[in-house]
Formats: C-alpha cells, sequence, structure tokens
C-alpha cells in the first residue's frame, strides 16, 4: 500500500472550522505514522484571478505537540497586546456589519480541495 492511501486512511481525527470575515480557518488533528498526533491550521481565502476565475488560496502551519506549550504562550501574549494597545477603529455607518458578516458564508467546502 502507498504511504498517500496509509495517510487518507488514517484520516483526520478532528476537525473544526472557523468562518471569520473573508477567511476560514481549519483546524485539523493528524497522526504520523508513528501514531503521535499533531496539528495543521490552514487558512484560506478566495482570490480572483486575471480570467476573473476564482480560486482559494491557502496557507498551512503544522504545529507539533512538543512545540503547543510555546506556540500558545506567543499567541496569548500576541492577542494580549494587540486587545490593550491597538487603535479603536470606528465603523463607518455606510458598512452594514450583518449583512457583510453573511456574505462570506458562500464558502463550498467542496472547492477548496487539499
Amino acid at each position: 500500500m502507498s504511504e498517500d492511501l496509509e495517510k487518507n486512511d488514517r484520516g483526520d481525527l478532528f476537525s473544526k472550522s472557523v468562518r471569520a470575515g473573508k477567511r476560514t480557518y481549519f483546524f485539523d488533528v493528524k497522526s504520523t505514522k508513528g501514531n503521535d498526533y499533531y496539528l495543521t491550521i490552514t487558512e484560506s481565502k478566495k482570490r480572483f484571478g486575471p480570467d476573473g476565475k476564482f480560486f482559494y488560496e491557502k496557507h498551512k502551519i503544522f504545529l507539533y505537540k512538543e512545540d503547543f506549550e510555546k506556540f500558545t504562550e506567543g499567541l496569548n501574549e500576541a492577542v494580549l497586546h494587540i486587545r490593550e494597545n491597538a487603535p479603536v477603529i470606528e465603523e463607518s455607518p455606510e458598512i452594514d456589519v450583518a449583512s457583510s458578516a453573511s456574505s462570506s458564508s458562500d464558502v463550498s467546502f467542496e472547492d477548496l480541495g487539499n
């Protein structure tokens, strides 16, 4: 059996997708051949090419359990810094936040591919 088939047979052990504005984040727990777990975090954004056809631009991070604590500490520090120091941005009255949030939910996950 090929390595790709073995990986597909194991599949994702846990998956969670989070839609956030124009982006979708995927959190997938996977296992190595040695049955050690790791996390992939994928950011997916719908983009349009010069021909007008859309495609999904994806960025992926592999996070191994020996790095979870330091990664979480760094993420929490960065988020706290932003919350405490970022300037307050007033929303423009022309923007309808509710309708723009619902329009971002038109993502077809079948089109994302891997």
